[in-house]
């Protein structure tokens, strides 16, 4: 038998569950602070433009030549902005030059059809023209194109519509007066003074954008004919200056920066709301919230810039970019496309050409921009130099003969080419009383402006000297070694000086009979070259000027038969064959027999052939640091 069960008494089986005791009690876990997944892919975006603008620049900085340079800015800004087809111009605002065309995908034939078209109404021309002084206060010069001009001034040249530039923000900059772009007054670009466009200086336009030439009024007939011609429908131009850009709003997005990192310089922080701030890993007070960063339009969530959990949720962080205002554009971290400061003079300008209507995107523009600012800088420092080599070649060419004299029963022909860097090669041919020749060639030590100073004063020293004793090329040397050991002790030198005695009458009425006395200075030998010989002549039985406390040197005499060459040389010539001393001397030997008897005969054609033969990638190799002289004097029958 059961007992009955007892009723339900106060205090008996009570309805609510007893405390369990055989799981300790846990803490729920605090949720890991990781960045959104928004942060990761900008950061890789991030990342990934920067490696381009990394490998860029780095094959800008490998150019050390102007041209190279400039095909390179071309290429990769093609392959920014996603063109074929593009061209540079460069002018200089100093106006020294040079002033350069450079074209990508386009031949010579294109250029001078663009060539044809009204400067007013090219991309370069307007760019270039529009910076060269104010702006007028009327629309459009008649037949210019009317597209619009990113960054320039409202109701300027350009007929850009009123508005902010390219890469601003699409409301006022914080502390800017209200209606103002980038702080600057309404009517106004970014960064010019207050007033109509009339009075200041205009502000330099950073890009020109024409996406549909087809569709666009206004347009220009000959550019419109042209466009046509060489089969592009759009452009897209920038210029060439490397003066910074107005910054229109805060840089846009970058890496996250540490706890307790300084906020970005060129951007504003967000003032925190009024009372204490909170530490890390305090709690808000009831019924008040942590304020969250703005959200994106169209966003929810941690990619909406909702603030973190965790300890990480205090005004006094910065923000991860997920989080922050989105912009424009928020791939890199730069100043947005603007207008550049007024007064700012472009180097040049350049353009892409599409083959379709488009324009480039947001992130083109963007890289564009930086590469562009390094670029400018870049060419630049090759304009300089460019013209630093110019002056240099235009003080050495004054120091040469300007021209080969004319002699009776002697003709002169000459080839040179000096070195990159500019050598101390010379070579003179001087007539001299009584129908008399001087040839002489040689060569100082060094490069640069000081090898070419020491070149002339010896080459000018030598002249002297062979107008007063020519007859003796010992003696001629003699005295130039007493000069260079007084005035350039720490120099020396090589040289060869002929003396070519007047052409003396066969009394059988032959041919006329020469005679040449020589003397070397540490210098090559001379090639006689002929029908039935082609020999070295015995000159280096000497030591280079400069080397010895005493010199001293025997003369050597020859007497070449008519329809002769004699081929005067520096080392140079030897030197970039990249052979053997020894070797590139029999290259010589076998190039000056292996020549017809009609190059013989002519010694322009001798010295082309002989250069041809040892030098086959010709004379403006500029790999090469050696000067090369070659002069011939063919002796007529």
């Amino acid at each position: 038998m059961t007992a009955p069960h007892a009723p339900k008494v106060a205090g008996i089986e009570p309805t609510l569950p007893g405390p369990a005791h055989t799981a300790a009690p846990t803490t729920p876990e605090a949720p890991s602070v990781t960045p959104p997944a928004a942060a990761h892919d900008r950061l890789a975006a991030w990342l990934s433009d920067l490696s381009t603008l990394h490998e860029l620049t780095e094959r800008l900085a490998r150019t050390d030549t102007l041209g190279g340079a400039l095909d390179e800015l071309l290429r990769a800004g093609a392959f920014l902005v996603g063109a074929r087809r593009g061209l540079v111009t460069l002018e200089p605002p100093d106006g020294l030059g040079p002033d350069i065309t450079v074209g990508l995908g386009l031949g010579p034939a294109d250029l001078g059809h663009l060539e044809t078209v009204p400067r007013r109404a090219t991309p370069v021309g307007r760019l270039l023209d529009g910076a060269a002084g104010r702006v007028p206060s009327s629309g459009p010069p008649s037949g210019a194109p009317s597209g619009p001009v990113v960054g320039a001034p409202p109701g300027t040249a350009t007929g850009a519509p009123p508005g902010p530039a390219l890469g601003s923000p699409p409301g006022p900059v914080a502390g800017a007066p209200p209606g103002a772009a980038g702080g600057a007054p309404p009517g106004t670009a970014a960064g010019s003074p207050e007033g109509p466009s009339t009075g200041p200086p205009a502000a330099v336009p950073c890009e020109l954008s024409q996406p549909d030439l087809a569709s666009e009024p206004g347009l220009d007939p000959r550019l419109r004919q042209v466009a046509a011609r060489l089969g592009y429908a759009a452009s897209y131009a920038v210029p060439l200056i490397a003066a910074p850009l107005i910054t229109e709003a805060p840089r846009s997005d970058g890496p996250p920066h540490p706890e307790g990192a300084p906020a970005e310089t060129t951007g504003t922080r967000p003032t925190p709301p009024p009372g204490p701030t909170p530490s890390p890993g305090s709690t808000p007070p009831p019924g008040r919230t942590p304020p969250a960063a703005p959200a994106e339009e169209g966003k929810t969530g941690a990619a909406a810039g909702s603030p973190l959990p965790g300890p990480h949720r205090h005004a006094d962080r910065t923000p991860w970019p997920a989080e922050r205002p989105a912009s424009p554009a928020a791939s890199l971290p730069s100043r947005p496309l603007g207008a550049h400061p007024p007064g700012s003079r472009p180097l040049g300008a350049a353009v892409w050409f599409y083959d379709e209507p488009a324009e480039p995107s947001e992130r083109g523009r963007r890289l564009l921009g930086m590469y562009r600012a390094y670029a400018t800088e870049h060419v630049t420092r090759l304009i300089e130099l460019d013209r630093r080599r110019r002056a240099e070649e235009t003080l050495r060419a004054e120091l040469l003969p300007a021209r080969l004299p004319r002699v009776p029963g002697v003709r002169l022909a000459v080839r040179h080419a000096a070195g990159p860097h500019g050598g101390g090669d010379w070579y003179d041919a001087l007539p001299l009383p009584d129908g008399a020749l001087s040839l002489s060639v040689g060569s100082v030590t060094g490069s640069g402006p000081s090898a070419v100073g020491a070149m002339g004063r010896l080459r000018a020293a030598l002249r002297a000297y062979a107008v007063m004793e020519g007859e003796d090329p010992v003696a001629v040397l003699s005295d130039l070694e007493l000069l260079l050991r007084l005035t350039e002790p720490a120099r020396s030198a090589t040289a060869l000086f002929a003396f070519a005695e007047p052409p003396v009458a066969d009394p059988l009425g032959g041919p006329p009979n020469h005679r040449i006395v020589l003397a070397g200075a540490g210098h090559c030998p001379p090639l006689l070259v002929g029908e039935h010989r082609t020999e070295f002549m015995e000159t280096t039985l000497s030591a280079p000027l400069g080397m010895l406390s005493c010199w001293e040197a025997p003369s050597v005499e020859l007497e070449p038969a008519p329809g002769e060459t004699l081929l005067l040389y520096s080392d140079g010539l030897l030197h970039r064959t990249g052979d053997p001393v020894d070797r590139a001397f029999a290259r010589l030997h076998a190039a000056a027999a292996g020549a017809s008897r009609t190059v013989r005969e002519d010694p322009e054609a001798l010295v082309d052939h002989v250069v041809r033969a040892m030098l086959p990638q010709g004379l403006t190799d500029e790999t090469s640091p050696e000067d090369v002289v070659l002069l011939a004097a063919h002796f007529e029958r």
